[in-house]
């Protein structure tokens, strides 16, 4: 085809998850003629609800799950009616040497908190400890996420608005394992705070990228506090009213279309019954980076050189017909399900579980942290299933490298991880999973694994990367001048925009990728 046969727009977006969908309505509040192109029939990508079990009234949010980096001034500014509901307990730690005593922080009683410390550990101190570490941090968040949203600051900006150099320094300079050791006398206390470096980053404490350093730091600064909120009808919820503000403010979202090519002029061509081109004064890369390497090969064109991104992570997605019995009877099943329940998450396991998937071993016993949706937002189940007390449980599990199972059969890989994950909560269970599980009608386990091979093939993420790529910093070692720099959304070509998780502030259910592409696309086009 010609560029005189192009379907013409401003912005021609490729891919449709929930950050194509923020820049998408962004654009078109704007007054800008946009076009969403998604592959799939339905938009939403990671951030979806499905009902996994033919015949049960359950939706369950298949893939991304919580919500803490969605900032509220996207909400506002995009007019979104979405519900997030913050979660009693934080999360609840059963000792792996004995799982008759844990951990329970409860973010409404401190003297509880305190008291379920010196229980575990006999240690008074720790819970002080922990509190005031969690102190120490809060100034991150209120530093740095109020800037998600603006051009990126640069790193001495950042460290001055923390106004703690010597915490800066631990975060930005020194593996994470450092500042752990150096905070908490336990290992149990440093698994927990540890397990927010490695959520899908395959990382140790001592690892000298930093990676962990990284993810620890996204998991703390959200909505300035770094809770993490459960989203009321589950994930689609919020997919959904994504696509009602980017649809009500004239955006053109067109699903079952898969591109096939981008180049660096605004040409996006597609395929399905014939082909078709669609024109764009700017192109937005919803797609990962590696995914958008392979469209401008397709096209002709040099790539970005972005690296082949590998996920680390098997998500495993159950019913339950009701909540298992606890080794630790001092703890009800509903407090410790219902933050995120930690299994064999200390520091030691952690990284002994590094070790052992670096050798291409699986690890033994497998580190997993657990969460119950239903307990927050029951609206997920039908009324016959809240009736019967049925309840959801998702358990994800670390230092699980796309690269143990690129190679192996896909099924056999994923009955592998599922068992692994099983046996791991079991150690800590007064009773097996499997009592448990509730049965479809067909007589099937409501149980699934999702592994990266299972996000590689169905939402296109390369090695199942549920970040597209390494996380970055969130800003600037100097300034920088063009609009795409300054927002974080360049690429080698100034015609294509990164709007999606590879992003320099891309990453979970944020809407940050995209808010930030929006930006910088209207600074370029109105010059």
């Amino acid at each position: 085809m010609t560029a005189s046969d192009a379907r013409r727009y401003d912005v021609v977006i490729v891919g449709g998850g929930h950050n194509a969908l923020v820049a998408a309505a962004y654009l078109a509040r704007a007054g800008r003629r946009v076009v969403v192109i998604e592959r799939t029939d339905a938009v939403g990508g990671a951030a979806v609800s499905e009902r996994p079990w033919r015949g049960v009234d359950a939706r369950l949010s298949r893939y991304s799950y919580l919500v803490s980096l969605l900032p509220q001034k996207i909400i506002d500014d995009l007019g979104l009616r979405i519900e997030l509901r913050r979660r009693r307990y934080s999360s609840y730690t059963p000792d792996p040497v004995d799982p008759s005593r844990g951990i329970l922080i409860d973010t409404e009683d401190a003297e509880a908190t305190a008291a379920s410390f010196t229980r575990t550990l006999g240690d008074t101190g720790e819970a002080e400890r922990y509190a005031a570490l969690g102190e120490r941090l809060a100034p991150l968040g209120r530093a740095v996420f109020p800037t998600m949203t603006e051009p990126l600051p640069t790193a001495d900006e950042v460290r001055e608005r923390v106004g703690d150099d010597a915490l800066f320094s631990s975060l930005t300079e020194r593996p994470l394992g450092d500042l752990l050791r150096a905070s908490f006398e336990s290992d149990v206390v440093r698994g927990i705070a540890l397990t927010d470096g490695l959520i899908g980053t395959f990382a140790s404490s001592d690892d000298p990228s930093l990676a962990q350093n990284r993810c620890f730091l996204y998991h703390v600064i959200g909505g300035e506090t770094g809770h993490w909120d459960v989203p009321v009808g589950g994930m689609g919820a919020v997919t959904a009213e994504l696509e009602r503000a980017a649809r009500e403010a004239g955006a053109q979202i067109v699903t079952g279309v898969e591109v096939i090519s981008v180049s660096p002029d605004g040409d996006v061509h597609t395929m399905t019954d014939r082909s078709e081109v669609f024109h764009g004064e700017l192109v937005l890369s919803g797609v990962g980076s590696a995914v958008l390497d392979r469209l401008l090969a397709a096209g002709g064109s040099a790539t970005t050189g972005a690296p082949q991104p590998e996920g680390a992570q098997v998500k495993v997605n159950m019913l339950l017909s009701r909540l298992p019995r606890l080794r630790d009877t001092s703890v009800t099943p509903e407090a410790a399900f219902s933050g995120t329940f930690h299994v064999n998450e200390t520091m030691t396991q952690l990284d002994a579980a590094h070790v052992a998937a670096s050798a291409g071993l699986l690890p033994e016993p497998l580190p997993v942290e657990i969460y119950c949706h239903s307990l927050t937002d029951p609206s997920i189940l039908g009324d016959d299933l809240r009736a019967s007390g049925a309840q959801t449980l998702t358990m994800f599990g670390l230092q699980v490298p796309h690269r143990l199972i690129d190679d192996t059969d896909p099924v056999a890989a994923g009955a592998r991880l599922l068992a692994a994950a099983q046996a791991s909560l079991n150690t800590v269970l007064a009773e097996p999973l499997r009592d448990c599980i509730l049965r479809a009608p067909d007589g099937r386990l409501c149980i699934e694994a999702r592994t990266t091979t299972d996000l590689e093939t169905s939402l296109n993420m390369v090695g199942g990367d549920i970040f597209h790529g390494a996380l970055s910093w969130p800003w600037l070692s100097s300034p920088a001048h063009s609009p795409a720099e300054r927002w974080g959304v360049a690429t080698p070509y100034s015609r294509v925009l990164l709007c999606g998780s590879s992003a320099q502030r891309g990453g979970a259910v944020s809407g940050i990728g995209g808010q930030n592409a929006a930006m910088a696309a209207l600074e370029i086009l109105q010059r």
